[in-house]
């Protein structure tokens, strides 16, 4: 059997295949939360630095315009160890869940705060885009209607800005899921760990005893195709809606007329 037969092999071992899937599955599952939650923070964030601008609201529109700056500007990778090594684990995420041990769990918590943290800033820029796009004098069309501040917000305001940003969030959405392949980096259960705890094992499945360039090659090739294939469909996904918005907003002006 050649190098190369035997670095296949190793994926048609008992088990393999389903373990790779569950670490695809976990990473949708991080990429999806890292998102949900980063757009409710980065929206906060987003409202926060471009409507708090006077009195002592300004204190926030700073606050939040520095967590912005320091966590956009800084590599993930810091962020990552740093709430590993500092940022303290709830005792309801610190036991046995989903098929892991208490450890994956801790430090599953950890690395996804860290993807929330820096996801956050970057949808906050993305969500304070969407609201400079929202065409002026909202606020006044929605005090008239007898809203208060927060309902002009929550119904006027962010429903536009989250229209505009759409295709961009997805492309973050696309970002994201790369980006989680940072994970492995201590050791998580996502896609990528999974791969580079397969490779430290080849050895023992390709039956030679030894590890080779070629079960590198045909571990990471694997995950480089189905990150392409998770990818690729958000892809059409975006260009898709694109065309639509598109095509619509070609449209609306006859619709008018």
């Amino acid at each position: 059997m050649s190098t190369l037969a035997s670095s296949f092999s190793i994926l048609a071992q008992p088990g393999v295949f389903v373990y790779l899937l569950r670490g695809v599955a976990f990473t949708c599952i991080i990429s999806v939360l890292g998102v949900i939650l980063g757009l409710i923070l980065g929206s906060l964030l987003a409202l926060a630095r471009t409507y708090c601008k006077k009195g002592p609201a300004r204190i926030l529109g700073w606050l939040s315009a520095a967590y912005i700056e320091l966590f956009r500007n800084t590599p993930y990778l810091l962020w990552i160890f740093v709430c590993v090594v500092f940022c303290p684990c709830p005792a309801f995420f610190a036991r046995k869940m989903f098929g892991l041990t208490s450890v994956e769990m801790k430090l599953l918590f950890k690395a996804a705060l860290a993807l929330i943290l820096f996801n956050s800033s970057v949808i906050a820029e993305i969500v304070r885009g969407g609201l400079n796009g929202v065409a002026k004098g909202q606020f006044e069309a929605g005090y008239a209607q007898g809203f208060n501040t927060a309902e002009v917000l929550l119904y006027i305001i962010l429903p536009q800005a989250y229209r505009n940003i759409v295709p961009t969030l997805l492309s973050q959405v696309i970002t994201t899921i790369k980006d989680s392949s940072y994970l492995a980096n201590v050791a998580t259960i996502e896609l990528m760990a999974r791969i580079r705890q397969l490779l430290s094992a080849a050895g023992t499945y390709n039956g030679l005893g030894t590890v080779n360039v070629s079960d590198v090659m045909v571990l990471f090739g694997t995950a480089c195709v189905i990150y392409f294939i998770i990818n690729f469909t958000l892809s059409c996904i975006v260009r898709a809606m694109q065309a639509r918005r598109k095509k619509a907003l070609v449209f609306a002006p006859a619709k008018a007329a």
